[in-house]
């Protein structure tokens, strides 16, 4: 193995120990990942408008599913890869790794066309109000072109993940976000682009951090050359590696699937009622885009933990040693129980001033309003998300997809159908009530299935 992953290997190390440390940089690391895209709507909102805020607002649900598309594929991907990591087979590992590349570049190039047919008939389906429909186009046009680039981006940082080395995304997260927010302002205060300036900005940065991530990830697979079984390094020299293999991919499919679902849920939620929000009008649109953003952020080290959980299960599983698992899952919780009273507190203390960031001075008072309502209801509930994450961490990271598929179903069809039925009659507060509902019947039903320990017997790879 390379030198990264021997500090804290989650197969022999201590779970507690080796857990924290593996996920706290995907958890800075996504952090700054909302970190710009949270700058972007300030910039915007700040010199710009309103409107433009709005704009990008009614955009970002539509975005944020084709990127969590690619976050759940690559977790799918990953799974496979880490079993095969555990289990010491690192030439069946790479085959893993080079057929989820090729799979997913070419599921990137499907959906960026898509996105470019049928963005503004989406828009127009959500009920995007008049005012902010061009400059939502606008953006999604310019997005869409360089999706390709932001879907390999996200693929590649799990897959090192997978790998164990959950360092190096972290590092081009924070250079591609540096590079964002300096693009931004030089886009939008420079030369007066407007939305399309972010936009440019965000598919310049993340595009040229997706060519030095897969240069890096072939370096960091040439250090795999033994394999750490003698009978497997004598069968790894009998057989040719393949660059692409169907059942790998079948595989990767069961729980790529599941994973998409599960990482896209709260986006694909978002989405499904943005047409609730958007039909209040653009001012209150504008203050649940900054309220939707700050939630955004809070749920990364919930979500971040999750995604540790399940590559540490998937590890465990391949060297043979579900009792670590279970101490896994321990360790986790406590990390989600610390993470959200750590957000209850911020968000209690200082949400105004962190909606009023976001908003011009002159900006209508429901916008301010909305922001703050959003904010002090959904502190209390970030508990939900986290153990909800980790839970179907475990299930994802074992392969065992049936019922994580069926809460993660439950938990969408709650959030929208709650939304839908009591916005008329209690007001736009019904998108947000409907939010820890659904976490939180997820939850539930995750946890029954782990507690069954069936999980623990499923097998995606043949050792």
């Amino acid at each position: 193995m390379g030198v990264e992953m021997k500090k804290y290997n989650m197969i022999t190390d201590q779970p507690g120990k080796s857990l924290f440390f593996f996920a706290l940089p995907m958890i800075l690391g996504n952090l700054f990942q909302q970190f710009y895209t949270t700058v972007d709507s300030i910039i915007v909102g700040q010199f710009v408008g309103e409107d433009a805020l709005a704009a990008v607002g009614a955009s970002y649900s539509l975005t944020t599913v084709f990127i969590m598309i690619a976050i759940g594929g690559g977790i799918g991907a990953s799974v496979i890869t880490s079993q095969y990591l555990g289990a010491g087979i690192y030439r069946k590992m790479k085959t893993s790794v080079s057929t989820a590349l090729i799979s997913f570049l070419v599921l990137s190039l499907v959906l960026s066309a898509v996105g470019l047919l049928g963005n503004r008939g989406i828009l127009t389906g959500l009920n995007t109000p008049e005012n902010i429909l061009p400059d939502a186009v606008l953006y999604l046009e310019i997005y869409f072109l360089g999706l390709p680039f932001l879907f390999m981006y996200n693929i590649l940082s799990s897959i090192f993940n997978a790998l164990g080395n959950s360092r190096t995304p972290l590092y081009l997260l924070i250079f591609s976000s540096l590079l964002n927010i300096v693009m931004d302002l030089v886009m939008v205060r420079a030369f007066h682009l407007g939305v399309a300036g972010v936009a440019i900005a965000t598919v310049l940065a993340q595009g040229l951090s997706a060519v030095i991530s897969f240069c890096l990830l072939l370096r960091l697979l040439g250090t795999f050359t033994q394999e750490t079984d003698p009978q497997k390094a004598h069968e790894a020299d009998e057989e040719k590696r393949k660059l692409y293999d169907f059942s790998m991919l079948g595989n990767m499919i069961k729980v790529a699937i599941p994973s998409m679902l599960q990482q896209s849920i709260v986006s694909i939620g978002m989405l499904l009622v943005q047409s609730v929000v958007n039909g209040f009008g653009s001012s209150v649109l504008a203050g649940y885009t900054a309220g939707m953003r700050i939630e955004s952020i809070c749920i990364v080290p919930m979500i971040a933990t999750g995604n540790a959980v399940s590559t540490f299960t998937a590890q465990n599983l391949g060297a043979g040693k579900p009792e670590r698992v279970k101490k896994g899952y321990l360790a986790g919780v406590k990390m989600v129980a610390a993470f959200a009273v750590g957000i209850c507190l911020i968000l209690t203390v200082f949400h105004e001033a962190i909606i009023n960031a976001f908003l011009e001075t002159g900006s209508d008072a429901s916008a301010f309003a909305t922001g703050n309502d959003y904010l002090t209801f959904i502190a209390f509930f970030f508990v939900c998300i986290g153990m909800k994450a980790i839970t179907d961490g475990v299930l994802r990271g074992a392969g065992d997809v049936v019922v994580f598929t069926l809460a993660n179903l439950v938990n969408l069809g709650i959030r929208v159908s709650f939304a839908f039925c009591f916005a008329g009659i209690i007001g736009v507060e019904a998108v947000w009530f409907a939010v820890p509902m659904g976490w939180t019947t997820n939850f539930v039903i995750s946890f029954i299935r782990y507690l069954s320990g069936k999980w623990s017997r499923k097998k995606l790879i043949k050792v």
